[in-house]
């Protein structure tokens, strides 16, 4: 069995940066991983006066600034919807201006979700070019704090929650947020275990709820250590590569949140023994270890309900279907239409590409799977999931695959190249 211990979290990470930002000391962070949406994020609140610096190896330092400072241009969040959303939610909150932008993938994808229930609670929010597009501008707040949120999100969706919430949190207002469906819970998690009053859990209708109490005076969180779990989505295309060449895999030291593992249930029941083991808890994130152990890999279904769980593996798991015996079919994934790229189009045309017969559907698809010959060059669009999940299933049998930008998969993983290849080889990393 190969072992693997990987690379920070990326979600956790993100908030893990932010929150240490509104500490009243020094916060150290460990296995923060080098990753360029999270270096985003880090630059942003360099920009606005954080003062984050790497004291030693693997340890980053943060301090929240004794006063923030409007960035005198355009903060650029990179590839990551995460930066510009969270961090936009934590500026109108402490009534920063700012503004924000990003590469031309960021800049295609969807705002009004987060500026419509921002600008509810009181924000001052302006696009610049394009409605619902970065970039945007946010204002000063001139006077008074903003309004108590009661919000009804359409979809599940952990970057609006959490920018919700730390608007709440810098204003000191409460917010309540009802979703469909269940999100990641990381904002939640990790305000709870800092001693923020904050209720969270499932509803039976199938959804979820949150509730930040309001705060009488804007809030300042203890400062704290923390090393980063193990990236689970990460671990997703090792596994699969373990599961299409036969090879046992383990992955140590990973987070196990269960709003996180939804592709594992997948895996199961495709045919894979896999075992998870919680070990400790850190910040309220359980962490553990994954054990999979190959087996005849069949054909699976995803319904909508499942997807906020492994939203981010959906690619990894069309690969699989590639190889599986039978039909598999995703329905309910729409939202991924709106990722670094559309996603359920490239996927469709990047299997049908290499010789998959795939159908692709509004909110789907069905992919057929086989044990022929799968050869070809894989247009990724820049979209690191995309170019790791054909990668993995070029490790199969009979595969020849090739990904055209393989430098794209820095924006998450960039180990992964590296640790791939010990799935060939058959040595731990």
């Amino acid at each position: 069995m190969i072992a693997f211990q990987l690379p920070g979290d990326k979600s956790i990470s993100h908030r893990a940066l932010i929150l240490a930002c509104l500490a009243d000391r020094q916060s150290r962070i460990q296995n923060l991983p080098g990753s360029a949406d999270v270096n985003s994020t880090r630059s942003a609140l360099a920009a606005i006066g954080a003062v984050i610096s790497d004291s030693e190896v693997g340890v980053v330092q943060v301090s929240g600034p004794t006063g923030w400072r409007p960035h005198p241009g355009p903060i650029d969040c990179g590839n990551s919807g995460t930066t510009s959303r969270l961090l936009m939610g934590l500026l109108v909150g402490l009534g920063v201006p700012a503004s924000l932008t990003g590469d031309e993938s960021l800049r295609k994808r969807p705002m009004d979700r987060v500026v419509y229930p921002l600008q509810s609670m009181g924000g001052r929010i302006s696009y610049t070019e394009r409605r619902d597009r970065l970039p945007i501008s946010l204002e000063e707040r001139t006077s008074g704090s903003l309004r108590v949120l009661r919000y009804r999100g359409r979809v599940a969706s952990a970057q609006v929650k959490s920018a919700l919430l730390l608007a709440g949190l810098g204003a000191g207002v409460e917010v309540e947020v009802r979703e469909p469906g269940v999100s990641r819970d990381h904002t939640e998690r990790m305000l709870g275990s800092l001693g923020i009053p904050i209720e969270f859990g499932r509803l039976h209708d199938g959804g979820a709820r949150v509730l930040l109490v309001g705060q009488p005076d804007r809030v300042s969180l203890p400062g704290f250590d923390l090393a980063i779990p193990g990236d689970v989505s990460s671990a997703s295309f090792l596994i699969a590569a373990g599961l299409l060449t036969g090879q046992p895999v383990r992955i140590e030291g990973v987070g196990l949140n269960e709003t996180r593992t939804g592709f594992l249930n997948v895996m199961r029941r495709m045919g894979a023994a896999v075992t998870e083991q919680v070990v400790e808890s850190r910040l309220g994130e359980p962490v553990g270890s994954i054990d999979v152990v190959p087996g005849p890999l069949a054909a699976f279904e995803i319904e909508a309900d499942e997807v906020p769980g492994l939203i981010d593996e959906i690619p990894v798991l069309a690969a699989l279907a590639a190889r599986a015996r039978g039909g598999s079919r995703i329905s309910g994934a729409g939202e991924l239409r709106v990722k670094e790229s559309d996603r359920l189009a490239g996927l469709a045309r990047n299997l049908g590409a290499i010789g998959v017969e795939c159908e692709e559907r509004q909110d789907g698809l069905i992919i057929e799977g086989s044990n022929r010959s799968l050869c070809g060059m894989i247009s990724t669009g820049g979209d690191h999931r995309i170019a790791m999940a054909f990668a993995a299933l070029g490790r199969s049998p009979d595969c020849a695959i090739e990904v055209d930008d393989r430098d794209c998969v820095n924006v998450s993983y960039p180990g992964f190249w590296n640790d791939l290849e010990q799935i060939a080889t058959g040595s731990d990393s």
